[in-house]
């Protein structure tokens, strides 16, 4: 939408009558201004709407908007609502898919039952896209493992824009106390700038990383065993887990914002410090879980990265290497569980490691046996050793 629009065009955007939106304009739920009715009015008229389907009263409404509370919203006219015309069984047949494996899809990518009955033009698109996939090659597990990665990912990405924005953006000037229709004006402005950068950098980012994992493989397939001997789904890696030792008394005495400034430190420093090989695999809290092709070399980095970590409190680390099932971009079984036990019994300052990464690692450390230790959840003893650099 651009220009002005009319009483019966801003209606049927907002998704009410054209009466309803005289009665709103009349009783300043929004502000039209000396421009009149704006796209940019138009998205606050289908932002009230929502509100009152929610069961807002009118004067809640208003000084919501007033206050500048409801401008976020606004920015939804750089989203106008899509035209669902097409039926999940007609996109499907357009696309050349099954209607259940179409409808399967969209479950995968997390959008909601009822969102998929009724679909756009560009919906058929993206199943002509996924159907492509498919006759490429790509297995369907595989396909449907990576179309849920690809929607829990991108649907992080996108609320971690919007609460970012707003606690960057929206809040500042709110506080500042800037009007509302002031607000969402800047605001829908610098997000209409943005918006058209965020699609680029991702695919910068992605083709970054997609170069250097596939690279990654290949040096994993020639120095190690290709997997050989072990089940279909399943990857040998080496697992590290490392957290902050006494962080939950940290939270207690300094408060959660000093806290998470510490974590914040805490995974850059890890991030910025590991082997080639190995990634954050993903954060809980203070925790950190890391995942590589080389026991030896990680257990290295625990080793030089406690040596050099100097902040307060410590970090502990277990390092452990065995065959995980991969699915969903994620590793599962035993062999996490006990690097996450193992990581649990260090003290801060700590790198312990189990059997099989003493015998992956080099001559470059030493490591002390503890002993057979029971671990939290596992029937037999594990062996465990304290990693501390070599002589040399």
């Amino acid at each position: 939408m651009s220009g002005t629009l009319s009483i019966a065009q801003a209606a049927r955007h907002a998704g009410v009558s054209p009466a309803t939106v005289r009665r709103w304009i009349a009783a300043g739920l929004v502000d039209v201004g000396a421009d009149g009715l704006t796209p940019q009015v138009a998205a606050q008229l289908r932002m009230v709407a929502r509100m009152r389907e929610r069961g807002h009263s009118i004067a809640a409404i208003r000084e919501a908007a007033a206050s500048g509370r409801l401008a976020f919203g606004y920015v939804q006219e750089l989203f106008p609502p899509p035209e669902a015309t097409v039926s999940l069984e007609e996109a499907a047949g357009r696309a050349g898919l099954e209607p259940a494996l179409a409808r399967r899809v969209f479950r995968t990518l997390g959008f909601p039952a009822a969102a998929v009955e009724r679909l756009t033009e560009a919906d058929v698109g993206f199943l002509r896209r996924a159907a492509g996939v498919l006759a490429a090659g790509l297995p369907l597990d595989a396909f449907l493992q990576l179309t849920r990665v690809y929607g829990q990912a991108i649907a992080q990405i996108a609320d971690a824009e919007v609460r970012l924005f707003h606690l960057h953006v929206h809040e500042p000037m709110m506080r500042r106390g800037v009007p509302g229709l002031e607000i969402a004006e800047q605001m829908s402005g610098l997000a209409r700038r943005l918006l058209p950068l965020a699609s680029p950098i991702m695919d910068h980012v992605h083709q970054r990383n997609l170069a250097h994992f596939i690279e990654q493989d290949v040096i994993g397939h020639m120095e190690g065993d290709g997997g050989a001997g072990l089940d279909l789904g399943r990857l040998r890696v080496a697992i590290a887990f490392a957290d902050l030792a006494g962080y939950t008394r940290l939270t207690e005495e300094e408060g959660d914002e000093e806290a998470v400034g510490v974590v914040e430190r805490f995974v850059a420093a890890v991030e910025a410090t590991l082997p080639d090989d190995a990634r954050v695999n993903k954060t809980i809290g203070d925790e950190v879980m890391i995942v590589g092709g080389d026991g030896g070399a990680l257990t290295d980095w625990a080793v030089a990265f406690q040596a050099r970590y100097e902040q307060r409190p410590r970090p502990r680390i277990g390092v452990h290497v065995g065959a995980c099932v991969y699915r969903d971009g994620d590793y599962y079984g035993r062999e996490v569980n006990l690097a996450a036990r193992v990581a649990a019994r260090a003290g801060g300052g700590e790198v312990l490691v189990t059997r099989p990464v003493v015998e992956a690692a080099g001559g470059a450390l030493a490591f002390r046996r503890i002993g057979e230790v029971r671990l939290k959840g596992f029937a037999d003893p594990t062996e465990l050793f304290l990693a501390a650099p070599g002589d040399g």
